[in-house]
């Protein structure tokens, strides 16, 4: 499936500073510490799960895939090439739930959450995965993976004459919850919250996963060597992934809400299979709330990025106001963000425009730790913020600085307010 058209990044001039770290630094939930990611040199590969597309594109979403947008951007200002893969969950529970629920067809449903979602995430300048994978486009790789796991013993199908459905044995996997840090207890409320099915009769463990639903009336299914089915969630990435990216890459991400059971489950396919790691780093992205609660489609909680732009407010004053935040923390979404993010991206459009600023040297290097240092966008926009305080109080003599730091962030931040 194609994704969407790629923004344009400046080329910086390369850091010629030896006090600014020459690796990327991110916090990792499996060794809960920051942790420097992607290769010395060469391609880092990146794995982000996609959406289920049943609803609009959230600030959440956006969040999260704004994160790891300024992953890549720190990452190709290092001189590495990237790798980044994402799914499209196009068949599963909630979106044909949802389908159901208004009429539509699914096929039909899921097409138009997906042209939505390409249309906010090209308006955002998010860097778009260089292969973006359907799960229905990836039907032979996930009873591929299925197949691999039945070999050694770590798929089954229970004993149930009428779905006999196929479930991975996590808890043969070593390591199975290091990542995570739960406890069985944590993990057993975890994944019933979260759509397993610990009560499921027939199953060896409460934790075993779902990853090949057989066929059942008024469902979409297809023809495999596993019987007639659908692919389940967690096998669906893993297979992707490994396809893409190989054995072992440098960061799995997505929402803290993935860390159990889906991030987890990932990894514990992923090495069932190989025997190798699965991702180098899992780094996970705190969440939205909105009046008091998390920002979710099952709450209907929602502000949409395609409403705010809607309603006349431009992509770029919505990217300022996601970055005010570090990709770590929860936070909640409340309307003055925009009014706020509106007057930066006003003083910063004046600064850019004038005649003259203050040297850039110093704003890039600055912009460069804050951005390898754990994605510090909050920090880098307190340094432009400075900057164009000091060039429109005409403070700075410099005539190329409005241009080059317009240009560092266009590249590590992806606003452009041409």
């Amino acid at each position: 499936m194609h994704a969407w058209s790629a923004p344009r990044v400046p080329n910086l001039p390369r850091n010629t500073n030896p006090e600014i770290d020459d690796r990327v630094r991110v916090w990792d939930t499996e060794s809960r510490a920051l942790k420097a990611v992607g290769p010395a040199s060469g391609t880092a590969g990146l794995y982000v799960c996609g959406i289920t597309p049943y609803d609009a594109t959230h600030l959440g979403h956006a969040f999260t895939y704004l994160t790891f947008d300024l992953l890549q951007r720190a990452w190709r200002d290092l001189g590495l090439d990237v790798s980044y893969v994402q799914n499209i969950t196009d068949v599963d529970d909630p979106l044909l739930e949802r389908a159901n629920q208004t009429g539509q067809d699914w096929e039909e449903l899921a097409a138009s959450q997906v042209e939505l979602f390409r249309a906010d995430m090209a308006a955002l300048r998010i860097l778009p995965p260089e292969h973006y994978i359907a799960a229905t486009e990836a039907l032979d790789l996930v009873t591929g993976t299925v197949e691999k796991l039945e070999a050694k013993n770590l798929a089954y199908q229970v004993k149930d004459e009428t779905h006999p459905d196929w479930y991975f044995r996590s808890d043969a996997v070593e390591g199975f919850g290091e990542m995570s840090h739960l406890n069985r207890d944590e993990q057993l409320v975890e994944f019933a919250d979260k759509g397993g099915d610990p009560e499921r009769p027939g199953k060896v463990d409460a934790l075993d996963s779902l990853v090949w639903r057989m066929a059942r009336d008024g469902e979409p299914s297809w023809p495999s060597p596993l019987g007639r089915g659908r692919p389940g969630w967690h096998v669906e990435c893993t297979a992707i992934a490994q396809r893409y990216l190989g054995a072992d890459f440098s960061v799995q991400g997505g929402g803290s809400d993935l860390a159990f059971p889906h991030h987890e489950m990932c990894a514990a396919v992923g090495r069932a299979v190989t025997g190798e790691r699965f991702a180098d780093a899992y780094v996970h992205v705190g969440m939205v709330a909105l009046d008091g609660q998390k920002m979710s489609k099952s709450l209907g909680n929602l502000e949409l990025v395609s409403r705010l732009r809607g309603q006349g407010i431009a992509a770029p004053v919505i990217r300022l106001a996601l970055l005010t935040h570090h990709y770590r923390t929860d936070w909640e979404w409340f309307a003055t963000d925009i009014d706020k993010a509106q007057r930066r991206a006003d003083a910063w459009a004046a600064a850019f425009a004038s005649p003259a600023g203050t040297p850039t040297g110093p704003v890039l290097d600055d912009l460069r730790r804050a951005m390898r240092d754990d994605l510090n966008s909050p920090e880098a926009l307190a340094i432009v913020d400075e900057w164009s305080a000091a060039t429109l109080a005409g403070d700075g003599e410099d005539v190329q600085s409005p241009t080059q730091v317009a240009e560092a962030v266009d590249a590590l931040l992806g606003i452009s307010l041409n």
